[in-house]
C-alpha cells in the first residue's frame, strides 16, 4: 500500500470531479481524495503512482509531491521543537506583511504567472512604455 499525493492544477468543481474520475478507472486505488486548499490529489492504494501522474498529465499540469507508505505514525514532540514551530509561524507573518508593501502590478504578475496552463486559457502579458523604453508604439 503507498500513499501518493500528486499537485494539480485544477481551478473549480467541474475538473475535481474529472480528475476524481480519471484516476478513479486505475485498479488498486483504496481512497482518493482531493484538497482544492491545496490543490492536491492523495492516492492511497497499491497502484503505481507512474499510471496516476501520465493519466493525469492528459489534462493538467501534474506534479508528484510523495509517495511512502500509507499510515504514518505521529511522534510526540518535545516541548523545544514546539517553541521553534512558533517563531517560524511569526517570521512567516512578518514575511507576509513585508510582502504586503510590494507594488500592486506586482502581485498580478505573479497571479497570473502562477495560473498560467497552456491546455486551458492563454494570458497575455502587456508591458508599459515605461517599463521598457525601447518597445514600439503605434500613434
Amino acid at each position: 500500500m503507498k500513499k501518493i499525493v500528486v499537485k494539480l492544477n485544477l481551478r473549480d468543481g467541474k475538473e475535481k470531479q474529472k480528475a476524481m474520475k480519471v484516476v478513479s478507472t486505475l485498479q488498486g486505488i483504496d481512497s482518493l481524495a482531493i484538497h482544492m486548499n491545496e490543490r492536491k490529489m492523495t492516492v492511497v492504494g497499491s497502484v503505481d503512482p507512474v499510471d496516476v501522474v501520465s493519466k493525469l498529465r492528459k489534462f493538467w499540469k501534474t506534479d508528484i509531491v510523495s509517495v511512502g507508505p500509507a499510515k504514518e505514525e505521529k511522534k510526540e514532540e518535545p516541548k523545544k521543537e514546539e517553541a521553534k514551530k512558533d517563531e517560524a509561524k511569526e517570521e512567516k507573518k512578518e514575511e507576509g506583511k513585508k510582502d504586503e508593501k510590494k507594488e500592486p502590478h506586482e502581485g498580478m504578475i505573479e497571479e497570473l504567472l502562477s495560473s498560467y496552463n497552456p491546455h486551458t486559457n492563454t494570458y497575455y502579458f502587456v508591458q508599459s512604455e515605461e517599463e521598457n523604453p525601447n518597445s514600439c508604439s503605434i500613434m
